[in-house]
């Protein structure tokens, strides 16, 4: 390193705007967002815990995913709010490796549970019959516990290996939060090795789900097209549609994200991680309340024994 060079011990978040106008009415958006985010998915956990009707393996996972949502969200809005309305955006060295820690281990705990819930269905749809048996509680525990696990071990590699590398010079990100890549960029020296392991791992945690997805749902097809009535196949089809609008959303714009051999930035890169950081958390709520009869159901008899 050049003696004359400084290491950075801070970063500044550029976000998205240095317009106060804008900001001022980037700030509005996402904090309506964050509110939805937050009473969405608290809904969703609280009427599916006391509802008994859902209290399925279906409803379990859809509880751990919201959860998911709020920490995945939490991580990173409060603090772009706040960045939003003060004129220094410096986040610590500490805080910035904290934060990708927090967000990895969400995101991948997420990409795992996505890829549970579509086998969930097709057991639900091809194996009614042996549906408790093979997705018992004691195999929803383990699938939980198991995606958390997983995404603390690969999001601690990655922070180690990103924590021994020198930062010197500039330490502007443009991004609203300490996003892997975009970190990595503002790096002194050849990280190219880093870079490859980082990338590899994308491919490894997003492709595998999503080929796991992907099998899954041609075995659900397969299964639906044999049924003779019209009703059967309406009712197998509107099991699958929320979660795959979820998982579209979820992994198109993660992918674009994680999915590149270099950690070259752009404002393409701050609308993924808005997708899937933060408009996805928001929409599941909605998604699953709206297309699905039986929570709707569930909030109805919560909303009449309040009223009574």
């Amino acid at each position: 390193m050049n003696k004359n060079e400084t290491v950075v011990t801070e970063f500044i978040l550029l976000g998205f705007s240095s317009n106060r106008n804008k900001q001022f009415a980037i700030f509005a958006v996402f904090l309506c967002i964050y509110l939805v985010i937050l009473v969405g998915n608290l809904l969703i956990i609280s009427v599916s815990i006391m509802d008994k009707s859902l209290q399925t393996p279906m409803y379990f996972f859809l509880i751990n995913l919201s959860f998911i949502d709020i920490c995945f969200s939490s991580t990173v809005v409060p603090r772009m709010l706040r960045d939003l309305l003060s004129a220094k955006k410096t986040i610590l060295f500490q805080e910035c490796a904290a934060q990708m820690y927090i967000s990895l281990s969400s995101g991948v705990a997420e990409c795992i549970l996505l890829a549970t819930m579509a086998y969930d269905r097709y057991v639900a749809i091809c194996f009614p019959l042996h549906y408790m048996t093979i997705i018992n509680r004691s195999v929803c525990i383990r699938i939980v516990a198991g995606s958390w696990i997983c995404g603390f071990l690969l999001s601690i590699s990655h922070v180690v290996l990103i924590m021994n590398v020198n930062f010197c010079g500039n330490n502007q990100i443009k991004h609203f939060l300490c996003e892997v890549p975009e970190v990595l960029a503002l790096a002194c020296g050849d990280v190219s090795v880093i870079e490859l392991v980082i990338f590899l791992a994308g491919v490894l945690v997003l492709m595998i789900p999503v080929t796991f997805i992907i099998i899954s749902y041609i075995r659900i097809i397969s299964a639906i097209i044999k049924i003779s009535t019209s009703a059967g196949k309406k009712k197998a089809l509107s099991t699958c549609g929320s979660h795959m609008m979820i998982v579209t959303l979820f992994y198109g714009s993660a992918m674009a994200a994680y999915m590149k051999p270099k950690s070259k930035s752009s404002d393409s890169d701050m609308m993924n991680a808005v997708f899937y950081m933060i408009l996805t958390p928001m929409l599941n709520p909605l998604i699953y309340s709206l297309r699905n009869k039986e929570v709707r159901t569930a909030l109805k008899k919560a909303r009449n024994l309040k009223t009574f």
